[in-house]
C-alpha cells in the first residue's frame, strides 16, 4: 500500500476575473522511502498540488473542488482539523521556497525551531532545545549553541534554508515535501543542500516530493518524475527513462532548454509562446499552441495519460498514435 495516494485532485481559485483551474485532475502515488520529482514551468501547478495536500490553500479564494489524498489511511483533503494538526508538521513536513518569508522575523531561531516538538511531542523546553541544537548541527550549522539564539536576518540565505530543513526534519517525518528549496541559492550551496536532503532521507527512511523547474536537480535526486503543464500531468516515468526516452513534446522542450546542453556561443533554446490562461477552457492538449508537432486533432478532445511502457505514461495524442 502506498504511503500517499492522490486521486483526481482539482484545485481552483475563484477571483473577480474568473475561475483559475490551477490543478486539474492530478493523480499519483508515492511509496515509503521513494523520491518523486514534480517539474514544470512556473504556474504549472506544482506547488498548488502540494499546498492542497498540506491544507495550506487560502480559502477563499482557493477551493479544492474534488479528489482524495490518502496518507496512511487518512484522507488529508477531508480529515478533521484535529487529524490534520496531528499529521501536518509531525508525519508530513514541508520545506518552503523562500526561507526569509517563511521564518518569522520577530522570533529567535530557537523559538521557531522547537515549536513542532513542543506541540507534537509534549516534551520540556530544555529537552526541545537540546534536540534543536542537535538538529542545527546535523544540517551543517557551525557554532549552533550561539546561533540558535539569533534572528533570521542574522543568517545568510543558505543558512536560513538549512534552518528550514532542520525545522522540517526535527520531528522525523514520514513524508517531506520540498518546494524548490534551492531556487534562491548559489550553485555551491545548492549542491550542499541537495546532498543534505539525500543524507537525511537515507537516515530517516522518509519519502520525499521534490518540486523544481531544474531538470538537472531531478536527474541526480529523484527515483520517479512527473511533468506538469497547465495544472495537468503530461508525462510520468522513472527518472532514467524520462531523460533517455521522453515521449511528450513538452518534456523534450524542457530538456532542450537546459543551458548546459547548448553549444557554446549558440543561441539558447526557448519554448515559444506563453503558458495558457487557466481561467479559460482548454480543449484538447493544453500544450498544443506552443508545440511544433501539434495538428488540428490535438485540440479537439481531452487527451488522457496513456501507458506506453511499464511505469511510463504520457498525454501526447500523436505519440500515442505512433506519429512522432
Amino acid at each position: 500500500m502506498p504511503l500517499l495516494s492522490v486521486t483526481d485532485l482539482r484545485t481552483s481559485f475563484h477571483t473577480r476575473n474568473g475561475v483559475y483551474r490551477a490543478v486539474d485532475g492530478v493523480s499519483f502515488s508515492l511509496e515509503r522511502g521513494e523520491t518523486l520529482g514534480i517539474v514544470g514551468e512556473s504556474g504549472s501547478g506544482k506547488s498548488v498540488t502540494c499546498y492542497s495536500i498540506m491544507g495550506l490553500i487560502p480559502q477563499p479564494p482557493g477551493r479544492i473542488e474534488s479528489g482524495t489524498a490518502m496518507f496512511d489511511g487518512v484522507d488529508l483533503l477531508h480529515c478533521t482539523p484535529v487529524q490534520s494538526r496531528s499529521i501536518r508538521g509531525k508525519r508530513v513536513a514541508m520545506i518552503f521556497q523562500d526561507p526569509m518569508t517563511s521564518l518569522n522575523p520577530y522570533l529567535r531561531i530557537s523559538d521557531q525551531l522547537i515549536e513542532p516538538l513542543l506541540i507534537h511531542e509534549k516534551i520540556t523546553k530544555a529537552e526541545a532545545l537540546r534536540r534543536g541544537l542537535a538538529a542545527l548541527e546535523s544540517v551543517g550549522i557551525n557554532d549552533a549553541a550561539r546561533r540558535i539564539n539569533l534572528y533570521p536576518h542574522e543568517f545568510s540565505g543558505g543558512m536560513r534554508q538549512r534552518v528550514m530543513i532542520a525545522m522540517a526534519l526535527i520531528t522525523k517525518p514520514e513524508l517531506l515535501i520540498a518546494d524548490e528549496p534551492t531556487t534562491a541559492l548559489d550553485v555551491t550551496v545548492q549542491a550542499q543542500i541537495l546532498e543534505l536532503i539525500k543524507k537525511m532521507q537515507h537516515e530517516l527512511g522518509m519519502a520525499v516530493i521534490f518540486i523544481t523547474h531544474d531538470l538537472g536537480v531531478v536527474s541526480g535526486l529523484c527515483d520517479r518524475v512527473q511533468v506538469m503543464y497547465a495544472g495537468r500531468i503530461v508525462e510520468t516515468s522513472d527518472t532514467r527513462t524520462l531523460f533517455h526516452q521522453p515521449r511528450h513534446p513538452y518534456t523534450r522542450a524542457l530538456q532542450r532548454s537546459i543551458p548546459a546542453l547548448q553549444d557554446k556561443g549558440a543561441e539558447l533554446y526557448t519554448i515559444r509562446g506563453m503558458p495558457p490562461d487557466l481561467s479559460k477552457s482548454l480543449p484538447g492538449c493544453s500544450f498544443a499552441p506552443r508545440c511544433e508537432f501539434a495538428t488540428e486533432k490535438c485540440t479537439q478532445g481531452a487527451i488522457a495519460l496513456a501507458t506506453c511502457a511499464p511505469n511510463h505514461a504520457h498525454a501526447c495524442l500523436r505519440a500515442q498514435l505512433g506519429e512522432i
